[in-house]
């Protein structure tokens, strides 16, 4: 493999990411252990990222205006390709990633209203990098919003109303219409082995032909 391949896995809050990155792993370790493999997320994935991640989350940044979101989830995305991504693609090895660009203009885009104005800030902060294969988790509003009311904490996005959630939801609906040939749609309101069962074919079918 000349280089490397970089899927990225997308879904509203609720969706169920991080069961089915958990269980991403496990397929990949047991079906492609010859393959180096590195498992990241955004906002994150750095130290430096980190340290954004916490301040855009945080509940108590209610004030943080929408722009400013917007350039820290950037400027936490410019890192994370800069020493992490870029450097494990060149270097042959498949990058998993909990969230990439199209969380930005989901969220940011559509979901504050903010425009494409996400969109150019973004294509700055990946310096040309993007997935070769995009595993967008669908679920409606109303699940999504119902499923991060169950008790636990909630960071600051989570907190939103209902029609933020909507906005977003629109968002990966038109994503998923231009990014046809890179996104990968799996109805999340199916079982946790269901939507990894769906998964794992795609990827398994997917990975085959880099062999």
């Amino acid at each position: 493999m000349a280089g490397g391949i970089f899927i990225s896995i997308e879904g509203a809050d609720g969706a169920g990411k991080s069961t089915q990155v958990s269980l991403i792993k496990e397929f990949l370790e047991k079906s492609f252990g010859d393959r180096e493999v590195i498992f990241t997320r955004e906002p994150g994935g750095t130290t430096i990222g980190e340290s954004i991640r916490a301040l855009i989350l945080d509940p108590k940044n209610e004030a943080m205006s929408d722009m400013a979101e917007a350039l820290l989830y950037a400027a936490s995305r410019a890192q994370h390709v800069k020493q992490v991504i870029k450097p494990a693609l060149d270097a042959g090895k498949i990058v998993i990633c909990d969230r990439f660009i199209d969380s930005s203009i989901a969220y940011q885009g559509y979901g504050r209203k903010l425009g494409d104005c996400v969109r150019v800030i973004n294509e700055y902060a990946v310096e040309g990098v993007m997935p070769d294969l995009t595993i967008y988790i669908s679920v409606t509003p109303e699940v999504s919003k119902a499923r991060v009311m169950d008790g636990r904490e909630l960071d600051r996005l989570e907190l939103e109303e209902l029609e933020f959630f909507e906005r977003v939801y629109d968002g990966y609906c038109k994503l998923e219409k231009i990014y046809g040939n890179r996104f990968f749609v799996v109805d999340g309101s199916q079982t946790v082995e269901k939507v990894a069962d769906e998964i794992r074919a795609k990827l398994g079918d997917f990975l085959r032909e880099f062999k």
